[in-house]
């Protein structure tokens, strides 16, 4: 589990569960997803409606006072305004061409096919996890959770 709950008040959290719950939680490929972090116990609960019945959430999963909602990208201003900050940055001179891939569905997998034929994507990745990080503890530490230090694996290949 993500949790140590030796004080009640401020659980430990492992940045890299606070991670994957985020990122469950900003899927959005026409579904809707959530994830909860139990205030008590520090246990990650997740719904999605492209999962199964199976999935166990406690009924009272909407009690903001024992369970802490993990905002996606959208809440965090990490989708598209993100995108854009990027491309400003590194690229802007392809600012109108992913403008226009942005105008339709199913951008971002356009917009990742384009950063890859620039030989950007990985630098992509890169801004995303960095710009990620810092508006996901700082949510962690507003819902009193302590983030535990980032391990960084080896990355592996992104597709």
């Amino acid at each position: 589990m993500i949790a140590d709950a030796t004080d009640i008040s401020r659980l430990t959290v492992k940045y890299g569960d606070l991670e994957m719950a985020y990122s469950f939680a900003s899927d959005t490929y026409d579904i809707e997803s959530a994830a909860w972090i139990c205030r008590k116990t520090g246990k990650i609960y997740w719904a999605s409606s492209g999962l199964d019945d199976e999935v166990e959430v406690p009924d009272d999963v909407g009690d903001s006072k024992l369970y802490a909602c993990v905002p996606d990208q959208r809440e965090l201003d990490l989708g598209i305004c993100l995108v854009f900050r990027f491309v400003r940055s590194r690229l802007p001179e392809h600012y109108d061409r992913v403008s226009k891939i942005f105008r339709r569905r199913g951008a971002y997998g356009r917009y990742k096919e384009h950063l890859h034929s620039l030989n950007m994507l990985e630098a992509w990745y890169d801004f995303e996890d960095s710009e990620t990080e810092k508006p996901l503890r700082a949510w962690a530490e507003e819902e009193n959770f302590v983030v535990l230090p980032a391990v960084i694996p080896e990355k592996p290949k992104r597709i």
